[in-house]
């Protein structure tokens, strides 16, 4: 069946004036939940893993089966918004979120945990994806850019937050807490969507590539499931190496079926795009070192060096700090360089940044710490900026909603990919019974700091195939899409 493109719009409760002003704050609010939950997260890893009595290394599977589920139920929220509304698919999805905060605070093992932050990604996956269609479709394009930028800055203020409120429930309250704070906020949220959130659907909607879902989830399941268990020896290797196998089956089977079906999951023919192929490409790769970065601070800040759970959170906070300073010179420095100039240059300075933190042992001097994230957060905003914006230099309108669909997918995918790859590092170089001793968990952090700045660097060839005015006609301009972290 083909999509239609008339779309009905039923009107909330609220006038058409009330709803545009309240509307920015309701969907702000709903990425600010989400992108707290992921940075809180981080610093409770230690305290998580002694409560369920595991190795804090094995706390990765609690935060890659977030990114995991993101990355498959993300490509089905857009479909699910024009097939039910936006309205009722935002509420499910701040509904399935603030449900799974509230079972993973009640969790009492670890696979309970997993099976909860699953649900709980779930929900995040669609709230993302709909909230900013349901901005573009109430806004005309003279608002939209000054809407997008208000409702991207949670994504900013998160990471400011996050690992020192998260230091300060671990010290002062349950670690439980850190899931439970998003219960009051989502009840609120559910409120507002009632009655403010305007309700756009399609008249008719083409089929859901169900068999695509079916093919691209399980292989990017086993894939993950593979580096989760690697070296724990609850697999054999014929076994690991059979479930690699299947997983290569079912994603070759999807890009098959990518070509074949008229209305496919993810548009792979957009990587005909030379932009848009470096930019998730590259995006990709760089992401899978970047993305274990937040799962070693907190290990190697409180396990190795010592530190409180809140200092830790504020040795994480010049990153955040710096990611916000850099807005200002961003497209400035787009503009005079060019993109191929700073993507290639700035993923080698990128990963040379993460390489150095290796250095730090149990002698290093905090301000040194503290400088140090400072300058990896100012580089990595640029590296995240410069590679979102790409993805949409050359893609037309028509585009724009499937390419946002495979890169919000492929950065997701990368950032659980990332999780897994860097406890699995740390893991090689720290023996299994000491992974609570600080000069072992210092030794293995390091390690995996080196091998990840390696493959960010290596990360840049990537970039190599754009051409020097690649991105030329968005680099003067802000585009709404460029606002948002990760």
């Amino acid at each position: 069946m083909a999509t239609v493109a008339h779309m009905a719009a039923t009107p909330p409760a609220g006038s058409d004036d009330s709803t545009k002003k309240l509307l920015p704050w309701l969907v702000a609010v709903a990425f600010f939940m989400q992108s707290l939950d992921t940075t809180i997260l981080n610093t409770a890893v230690p305290a998580i893993a002694k409560a369920m009595d595991v190795t804090p290394l094995s706390v990765k599977s609690v935060l890659a089966s977030y990114t995991l589920s993101l990355a498959v139920f993300i490509p089905i929220s857009g479909w699910m918004a024009d097939r039910f509304g936006t309205r009722r698919v935002f509420a499910a999805a701040i509904g399935l979120f603030t449900l799974g905060s509230m079972l993973c605070g009640l969790s009492t093992n670890i696979d309970m945990l997993v099976a909860c932050r699953i649900l709980q990604g779930a929900g995040g996956a669609m709230m993302m994806p709909v909230g900013r269609m349901t901005l573009a479709r109430t806004y005309d394009k003279a608002d939209l850019v000054r809407a997008m930028s208000f409702v991207a800055i949670p994504s900013l203020v998160g990471p400011m937050i996050g690992p020192v409120a998260g230091g300060l429930i671990i010290t002062y309250l349950h670690w439980s807490v850190v899931f439970f704070v998003n219960i009051p906020v989502g009840l609120l949220g559910l409120y507002f969507v009632r009655r403010y959130l305007p309700d756009y659907r399609e008249q008719q909607t083409h089929p859901l590539d169900i068999a695509g879902l079916v093919m691209f989830g399980g292989g990017i399941a086993l894939l993950s499931y593979v580096l989760e268990v690697f070296g724990e020896n609850t697999l054999t290797g014929p076994q690991m190496l059979g479930l690699l196998a299947l997983a290569a089956v079912l994603l070759a089977g999807y890009g098959i079926r990518a070509t074949l079906t008229a209305f496919p999951l993810l548009n792979l023919s957009l990587f005909r795009i030379r932009t848009f192929r470096a930019a998730v490409s590259g995006g990709f790769f760089t992401r899978l070192g970047l993305g274990g970065i937040p799962f070693l601070f907190p290990l190697l800040y409180q396990i190795g060096l010592g530190f409180s759970p809140i200092q830790s959170g504020l040795l994480v906070l010049p990153q955040a700090v710096a990611s916000i300073g850099l807005k200002t010179f961003m497209p400035a420095i787009l503009a005079r360089l060019g993109y191929r100039n700073v993507l290639v240059g700035n993923t080698i300075v990128v990963g040379l940044l993460i390489m150095s933190f290796a250095t730090v042992g149990i002698d290093t001097p905090v301000w040194r710490i503290v400088v140090q994230a400072f300058i990896l957060g100012f580089f990595t905003s640029m590296q995240y900026t410069s590679m979102n914006t790409l993805v949409y230099a050359d893609v037309s309108g028509s585009q724009t909603s499937g390419a946002s669909t495979i890169a919000a997918t492929g950065q997701q995918l990368a950032i659980s990919f990332g999780v897994a790859g860097a406890s699995l590092i740390a893991a090689v170089f720290v023996p299994p019974g000491l992974h609570s001793h600080p000069s072992a968990m210092i030794h293995g952090v390091q390690q995996a700091f080196l091998v990840l700045g390696v493959l960010t660097i290596l990360s840049s060839v990537v970039f190599m195939e754009l051409k020097k005015d690649d991105g030329d006609a968005i680099s003067r301009h802000d585009r709404p899409h460029a606002e948002a972290e990760g």
